[in-house]
């Protein structure tokens, strides 16, 4: 959904908040809290979960493995859960050629630099980059190259764009800039 005109074009930013990222959270914390209740069942010789028996699994070494495993996968689980209850990453790219100024905004996490924004000037920008890089984990990532600064990444790095979707949106950027784009 982008805000697009002559003159303006603002661009929002998915963050935290997919489908995948909620369904990978709930797996990880069903799993762990099954591992943990394993092992607690074990410590207890009660059975916490109906379909397992306590009795088969000892508490040393396998239900201290167990525990631990479990209490991990629920701080991971919960680490997952924060950055989408804050929705991190998220934000909008806003291109003004009336100010000449593109502001870049992101969502971190809660504290002192939650807010993450950043402003240029439509002149310092050189151009539009894009990175591909196949095989078995694909990166593609579109570029902004600034004078004097690094390269600010567009869109997060996790969107699994293909190469159809990113070539698109570079020139769309490119266009409404007026700079080059470059591949790599």
């Amino acid at each position: 959904m982008n805000n697009r005109s002559k003159w303006l074009w603002i661009e929002p930013i998915t963050g935290s908040r997919k489908r995948s990222n909620f369904f990978w959270a709930c797996i990880l914390f069903l799993g762990s809290l099954g591992f943990f209740l394993v092992g607690i069942s074990s410590y207890f010789g009660e059975n916490l979960i109906p379909l397992l028996s306590s009795q088969e699994i000892l508490f040393v070494p396998q239900g201290i493995v167990m525990c631990f495993y479990g209490i991990a996968g629920l701080f991971i689980s919960s680490y997952l859960w924060c950055t989408i209850l804050f929705d991190v990453g998220s934000g909008y790219n806003k291109f003004d050629k009336r100010k000449g100024i593109v502001c870049l905004f992101r969502w971190g996490f809660p504290g002192k630099n939650r807010r993450i924004f950043l402003r240029f000037l439509m002149k310092d920008i050189q151009m539009i980059k894009m990175e591909i890089q196949e095989g078995i984990s694909p990166r593609r990532v579109l570029y902004m190259e600034i004078k004097g600064r690094q390269d600010i990444p567009l869109a997060r790095t996790g969107d699994n764009l293909n190469l159809r979707e990113i070539e698109q949106k570079a020139a769309e950027s490119a266009r409404f800039l007026r700079v080059s784009i470059e591949g790599f």
